[in-house]
């Protein structure tokens, strides 16, 4: 396709479809290209700002539901009563008024290769380029088959998409009286974010110290042991909490009783007053149909991102299949985009892609109000093997916890914050 019929085709598609959006800001001229992100967490919003910075005659649409972004990293402080839902939501007026994203709100159904659109719940179709999927992760309810309907769903909690869910977790453990017993049950990896359950039971093991000390915090583990940061946690359980929290690994999960607030697990049922069960995950609805691993996750080309099902479509985040020793997480995330963006912007002007793209990877968790551990790592692209590797001897773990470690965690939150919608 050269430029100019390229040009029209851009041009009448925007005259069907911009009229849906709101709070566009206006373009004077033709862009060279429109770039659909679906998705504005960690990396769709990272992507469509990072592709506006770097060539702004390039047209973003982002197409995401909420009117905010809430932050999975520091929502389990939220559980522990250290933080707010104010504290981990940041708007995304900077990316429209700063950046010139356009920002359509409405859920996106499906994509149509052929026809180079995305489809809406509500709204007309929004035509690109190239498309960026970036829709995180859904559950695999057919697991527990119990939770399969939307009563279950709304008395026993995930709370592993930040939002409404976190709130409603909390008021539950206010509601739970002092001696009950709160069960979180966790799938086997891979999942998003490795440390996130062991940093949940911390949070809430902390509450229960302050609040309601003779309560308890059960973890069922369903691997083998610990997935990450293994021994800072198990350090953190017996020195801070060591009456409170009980980890039992190998307890998987597989259906709840609901009405009976009951996990039945392969060998036996375990009862608890509050229960917290994230089911086993897969890549966001609308990234279905670019599924190529195990019927739950994406493969893309490491230096463009672009689907392995599909061409111009590129897939970021917790949607993809992992490359070896690469975690699910919002800087890894955030990584994605930016390399994502770049690659996008190349090839729209004909350019070759980067062809050597590093990430690096830094997971912290708030063992309580003030202390922190992390674990960090390094991935460069193997060219021979064409995917991403961890760098031997870069990265590594925390010596222990302390609050150095949590300043600097607060410290990683607002960067990163500003960094993908600033």
């Amino acid at each position: 396709m050269n430029m100019r019929r390229r040009d029209f085709l851009i041009a009448g598609a925007a005259g069907v479809t911009l009229a849906g959006f709101s709070g566009c800001a206006s373009t004077p001229s033709a862009p060279k290209a429109r770039v659909a992100v679906v998705g504005g967490g960690y990396g769709g919003a990272t992507a469509a700002k990072y592709i506006r910075m770097l060539d702004p005659s390039i047209e973003v649409v982002l197409i995401e539901p909420n009117e905010a972004f809430v932050s999975c990293p520091i929502s389990n402080m939220v559980l522990g009563g250290f933080k707010t839902m104010a504290d981990i939501t940041t708007p995304y007026t900077a990316l429209e008024r700063t950046h010139g994203v356009k920002i359509v709100r409405d859920t996106a159904t499906a994509v149509d290769v052929e026809k180079k659109q995305v489809r809406l719940s509500r709204g007309d179709p929004v035509s690109f380029d190239r498309v960026i999927l970036s829709p995180g992760i859904d559950f695999m309810w057919e697991a527990l088959p119990a939770m399969g309907g939307a009563d279950a769903q709304n008395a026993v909690l995930h709370a592993w998409k930040a939002g409404p869910q976190t709130a409603q977790l909390r008021r539950q453990l206010e509601a739970m009286p002092d001696g009950g017993v709160y069960v979180l049950s966790m799938p086997e990896a891979p999942y998003r974010c490795p440390p996130g359950p062991y940093e949940r039971v911390c949070q809430v093991a902390a509450y229960f110290k302050a609040s309601k000390p003779r309560s308890k915090v059960l973890l069922l583990d369903a691997n083998q042991d610990v997935t990450s940061k293994g021994p800072l946690f198990k350090k953190a359980w017996a020195e801070l909490y060591k009456d409170i929290i009980e980890y039992r690994p190998n307890s998987k999960a597989v259906d709840v009783d609901v009405r009976g607030s009951v996990v039945k697990l392969e060998f036996g049922d375990v009862k608890g007053n509050v229960l917290n069960v994230l089911p086993p995950m897969k890549a966001g609805n609308v990234a279905a149909p670019f599924i190529t691993v195990n019927r739950r996750w994406c493969e893309v080309d490491w230096l463009t991102y672009e689907s392995k099902a599909a061409k111009n479509v590129h897939i970021l985040g917790d949607s993809l299949q992992i490359a070896p020793a690469m975690p699910k997480s919002a800087t890894m995330a955030n990584g994605h985009g930016k390399v994502c963006a770049a690659a996008v912007v190349a090839l729209i002007n004909n350019q070759a892609p980067n062809p050597s793209p590093t990430l690096i990877n830094t997971c912290y968790s708030m063992v309580s109000g003030t202390q922190s551990v992390h674990v960090a790592s390094v991935h460069k692209y193997d060219e021979k093997d064409r995917t991403m590797k961890a760098v031997p001897g870069a990265g590594g773990v925390s010596a222990a916890m302390n609050e150095a470690e949590g300043a600097y965690t607060m410290n990683w939150a607002a960067n990163i914050w500003a960094d993908t919608l600033g």
